[in-house]
C-alpha cells in the first residue's frame, strides 16, 4: 500500500453533515490521512473539534491563509498534498485559487464558485498549476449511476431523445415561510450563496447527472423560478426545459419547498431502444424498461455490471451501500489521479464539470429574469 495521501480540510467542523461525509469518505479506502485543517472560523472551536475527532492539533491552523503559509514552509514530502474545501459557497473561489497557485491538489464542494466568471478564472489557474481538481458531485459515485454512463456509452439505449431529471427537497419550508428566519440562512443570502439557492444548490446536481450519464452537453435552456415571497432574493423552486440537440429534449426540475420530500434526486433517460430509471433514495436499483421486453433490474456487485460500476462497489451483492460509499468513490478516483495511476474519466467530476455547472446556474437565472426566454450555454 502506498503511503497515505496527506489531506487538509477547510470547513466542515461541528455537526456539519458535509464534514462527516467527506471525512468518512476519505477513510473508507485507506488512501488518506487528515494532516492539517481549519474546521471552524473560531480557533478555539477549531482546536476543540480536532481533539473531539482525534486529529493531532499541531497542524490545526487559526485560518486558511495561515494554513497555506505554514504548509509551504515544510518540505514537499511533509506538506499537505490535497485540500478539501467544505466551506460556504462564497469562500470556494478564493480558497481554490490560492491552493492552485501554490501547487496543491483540490477537492471542492459544489458549486465550485459563485459566478461563471470566477469559474473560468479558476479553470485558467488549474491549467497553469497542472494539479488534480475534483468537484464533489457526490451522486456520480453511485455504482448504478456509473452503470448508466457505461451502458449509454456502449449504445445500449440507442439514440437518446428524452431526459427527465429532478431533485426535490422540502427542508427549507420551515424557514422560508418565516420572514425573520429566512434572513438568517446563508443559502438565502446572495452574498454568501451566489445568485441562486435552489438551482445553485441542488438543480446543478440534476444538471450534472444529465451530462455525466448521457455524455451529452445541454445546449440551451428556458427556466422559470418561484421565490414564494417578494422580499426573498433567492429561488427556492425552479423548472428548466432543456435542449441537448435538435431532437433531444428534456426537463430539469428542482425544489427546496416540495413539502414532505427528503432527498429526491432521480433521473429518467429514454432512447429509441430502451429507457433507464434511477432514484437516489433507492440507489441500488437501476431499472431498464422497454416497449417490447420485460423490465430488467440491475443491482451493484454483480458480474453483469461494467468495470467502472464494479470498481465503485465494495461489498458483495445484497449488501446496501450509500452516500458515504458514493463520496468515497470520488476520493478513490482522486487518489488514483494524484498517484499517477490509470483511471476511468468517470471516476470523479473535474474542473470542466465545475465550470459547466456555473454556466448552467447563471443561464437559469438569466432565463427567468429575461422573462422565461431560451438561453444558450457555452460549448
Amino acid at each position: 500500500m502506498p503511503k497515505k495521501i496527506r489531506l487538509g480540510i477547510l470547513g466542515g467542523g461541528g455537526d456539519s453533515l458535509i464534514g462527516v461525509l467527506h471525512r468518512v469518505a476519505s477513510f473508507i479506502n485507506d488512501n488518506y490521512s487528515i494532516t492539517g485543517a481549519v474546521f471552524n472560523a473560531n480557533y478555539e472551536d477549531n482546536l476543540s473539534f480536532a481533539k473531539e475527532i482525534d486529529v493531532p492539533t499541531d497542524r490545526i491552523y487559526k485560518d486558511f491563509d495561515t494554513l497555506v503559509e505554514e504548509e509551504m514552509k515544510l518540505p514537499k514530502e511533509e506538506r499537505i498534498q490535497v485540500c478539501a474545501i467544505l466551506t460556504p459557497n462564497f469562500l470556494h473561489f478564493p480558497m481554490a485559487k490560492k491552493l492552485l497557485d501554490n501547487g496543491f491538489h483540490v477537492i471542492c464542494e459544489k458549486p465550485m464558485t459563485t459566478t461563471y466568471e470566477e469559474a473560468k478564472i479558476l479553470r485558467d489557474a488549474h491549467k497553469k498549476a497542472g494539479t488534480v481538481f475534483a468537484v464533489t458531485h457526490t451522486y456520480t459515485g453511485y455504482p448504478m449511476v456509473r452503470q448508466i454512463r457505461e451502458m449509454i456509452k456502449a449504445g445500449e439505449l440507442g439514440k437518446i431523445h428524452k431526459v427527465d431529471a429532478r431533485y426535490y427537497q422540502g427542508w427549507i419550508n420551515p424557514i422560508i415561510h418565516d420572514k425573520a428566519k429566512r434572513s438568517t440562512v446563508w443559502r438565502l443570502d446572495p452574498k454568501k450563496a451566489g445568485i441562486s439557492s435552489c438551482m445553485g444548490d441542488i438543480g446543478v446536481h440534476a444538471f450534472n447527472l444529465v451530462e455525466y450519464t448521457t455524455g451529452l452537453k445541454i445546449k440551451s435552456l428556458l427556466c422559470d423560478f418561484n421565490y414564494l415571497y417578494s422580499d426573498n432574493q433567492m429561488d427556492v423552486d425552479g423548472t428548466a426545459l432543456i435542449r441537448i440537440g435538435e431532437h433531444v429534449k428534456g426537463v430539469i426540475r428542482a425544489s427546496q419547498v416540495a413539502t414532505g420530500e427528503e432527498n429526491g434526486l432521480a433521473i429518467r433517460i429514454y432512447g429509441d431502444k430502451f429507457g433507464l430509471l434511477w432514484e437516489q433514495e433507492n440507489p441500488n436499483f437501476l431499472y431498464k424498461i422497454s416497449d417490447t421486453e420485460p423490465m430488467e433490474v440491475y443491482k451493484p456487485g454483480h458480474a453483469y455490471n461494467s468495470a467502472l460500476s464494479l470498481d465503485g462497489t465494495k461489498l458483495p451483492p445484497g449488501h446496501p451501500e450509500g452516500i458515504f460509499d458514493s463520496m468515497a468513490n470520488i476520493y478513490l478516483g482522486v487518489a488514483k489521479a494524484i498517484r499517477g495511476i490509470d483511471y476511468n474519466d468517470g471516476e470523479f467530476p473535474t474542473m470542466t464539470d465545475g465550470v459547466r455547472g456555473l454556466n448552467f446556474i447563471e443561464a437559469t437565472v438569466e432565463s427567468h429574469k429575461g422573462g422565461n426566454v431560451w438561453v444558450e450555454l457555452d460549448d
